[in-house]
């Protein structure tokens, strides 16, 4: 057993609340989470909100794409969305819904981009509320790490794995190209999807200072499998089973 736990991340819609939901976030910061992770799209006239998919369908029955929409157009509609056996009508939030709440908890928030345009107005925000050591970028593969990198290089990121070049690659040799694409973005770690993590993977990126960030990790016995080997954040939609197994630990 370490004697540091890793950091509990509290993937949207933990606690069996919806995905990108105020609500969400509370309950996380609530219950235990050390970070709270959100996906980030931009509307057409670049406001970030929370969303993971750009294709939405409106309680009308309309499809939409959050993209080429205005906030103005977007705040006007609805969504019926479900999760597991609920659903339930939202309105879709911008991420400066959510920051407040962060600033106000001192955690820690990691804000998952899902295209280039998030890049700068989400950095924007995170300045405006004095967060830049409390949030951090992911969902970055290279080329999105190198952009982050040059349009705000003090945002701090996670590499995002490539898992096509663990596909078609030896192993050792697309461990050590994902490092090199992490340090060329002088990304702070990176993060895997806990299938690719193992006991090299780790050595290796201890030898280069490189903080392993598992996602998504909701079955108990897994949290014990990557707490042991040393990962630096966990990211749970089970986000009770993983504070109870901090706990066992005497943390």
């Amino acid at each position: 057993m370490k004697d540091r736990f890793p950091l509990i991340t509290a993937h949207s819609g933990s606690m069996n609340t919806f995905d990108h939901t105020v609500h969400s976030v509370q309950m996380a910061l609530q219950n235990g989470a050390d970070v709270v992770e959100e996906d980030i799209r931009v509307t057409r006239d670049g406001v970030p909100v929370l969303a993971h998919d750009d294709e939405w369908l409106t309680t009308e029955g309309e499809h939409i794409s959050l993209s080429q929409l205005t906030y103005g157009e977007l705040k006007e509609l609805r969504f019926e969305v479900t999760q597991g056996e609920q659903r339930k009508t939202i309105q879709l939030c911008k991420l400066e819904d959510m920051l407040p709440l962060i600033q106000a908890s001192g955690k820690k928030v990691n804000l998952d981009l899902k295209v280039d345009e998030s890049i700068e107005p989400t950095t924007a925000l995170v300045k405006k509320y004095g967060l830049l050591d409390y949030a951090y970028l992911s969902g970055c593969e290279a080329d999105r790490a190198l952009l982050a990198q040059k349009l705000n290089p003090e945002m701090r990121r996670l590499l995002n794995t490539n898992h096509n070049l663990f596909r078609t690659l030896p192993y050792r040799d697309a461990l050590v190209q994902t490092c090199e694409e992490a340090r060329a973005a002088s990304c702070f770690g990176i993060n895997f999807h806990y299938s690719i993590v193992n006991e090299e993977l780790m050595d290796y990126t201890a030898s280069l200072e490189l903080p392993v960030y598992v996602w998504t990790v909701n079955e108990e016995e897994l949290m014990r499998k990557y707490a042991n080997l040393g990962v630096a954040s966990i990211t749970t939609r089970n986000l009770a089973a993983l504070v109870q197994l901090k706990s066992s630990w005497g943390l």
